[in-house]
């Protein structure tokens, strides 16, 4: 018999008392409280996936080499099946408890597992930076989910998939991606449409 699975999640009410937004806000430090240890805690993924009254947290990691972004087509085999078939540019997954029994370090964990699992990078020393948070109430996946969004930069572009779910995987700029903006999952539309501006690249801080 599976083992249940349980995921990392937030209060919804005390996400929208922050401020709710729809989209990407790279306003980090504002939400912040969304991730004490006594705010964010572990429940069963198969209730939570159906309880809008709780977010699941979702490290969401854009790997990027000069001005390409990596991006693939969500495989039939993905853990997400409202999402099949669309494209993304984002690596990541549910934090587990394999990651750790507290919040303290378990973020950073479980964006480090979901990356080892999914992609095979290429050698070079990490430069990750933050991007902002996801928020999008417009569908019933998004409803349930609040992303943590990463830059990447590589020192090459040959990133591997090691997963089925992630399929037809290669590099193309923003503006080519975006021309096709239609065919990718709306947190990738948000993520797409902040890195085509200027500002995207404005300093943020958080503990994350």
């Amino acid at each position: 018999m599976p083992t249940e699975e349980y995921v990392l999640v937030v209060p919804t009410k005390l996400f929208h008392d922050l401020g709710l937004f729809q989209g990407l806000s790279a306003d980090l430090a504002r939400y912040e409280p969304l991730f004490a240890a006594n705010v964010a805690h572990f429940m069963p993924r198969a209730r939570a996936e159906d309880d809008p009254s709780f977010k699941q947290l979702i490290p969401y990691v854009v790997l990027r080499f000069g001005d390409q972004i990596f991006h693939y087509r969500r495989g039939k085999k993905g853990s997400e099946q409202r999402l099949h078939a669309l494209r993304s540019v984002g690596v990541g997954g549910h934090i587990n408890p394999v990651d750790g029994a507290g919040f303290d370090g378990v973020y950073s964990a479980a964006l480090v597992r979901e990356l080892n699992e999914e992609v095979a990078l290429p050698p070079g020393p990490p430069r990750l930076q933050p991007l902002g948070l996801i928020n999008d109430d417009s569908t019933p996946v998004g409803q349930v989910h609040l992303g943590v969004v990463h830059l990447l930069d590589l020192d090459a572009p040959s990133v591997q998939s090691r997963e089925a779910a992630l399929a037809d995987a290669g590099f193309s700029t923003v503006a080519e991606m975006w021309k096709d903006r239609d065919g990718f999952e709306t947190w990738s539309r948000f993520v797409l449409e902040r890195l085509q501006s200027p500002a995207s690249e404005t300093a943020v801080s958080c503990r994350l």
